[in-house]
């Protein structure tokens, strides 16, 4: 993506089977541009993902079309796959802490 584009989140709507992410793209030279990233909504009630990550997930992905295709990507409309959303969970999950306290030595009596 190059600096002279600019990303902006509209919203999102509710349907029946997705949720819809808007996001506006604008660059100097032109008018902006409308993209839509969807993701099911089975993908939120089979908590694959959490509502409060969706945004951050389609901004991300449209990010990396705009990189790709020098900020003219030939479609308007994603979906967001399994995949995807496999991949933004394993990042930003927590890792597994090591054990806070070393076990007690065991005691002779």
């Amino acid at each position: 993506m190059s600096e002279g584009a600019i990303v902006q989140y509209v919203g999102f709507v509710v349907k029946a089977l997705v949720r819809e992410y808007s996001f506006f793209v604008r660059e100097a030279s032109s008018e902006h541009r409308e993209f839509t990233m969807t993701i099911a909504t089975e993908a939120f009630d089979s908590h694959r993902v959490r509502y409060q990550d969706a945004a951050d997930i389609c901004s991300r992905k449209l990010h990396r079309e705009l990189a790709v295709y020098a900020n003219h990507p030939p479609e308007t409309n994603y979906w967001i796959s399994d995949a995807e959303l496999d991949d933004y969970r394993d990042s930003h999950s927590p890792k597994a802490a090591g054990k806070l306290y070393a076990p007690k030595a065991a005691r002779e009596f």
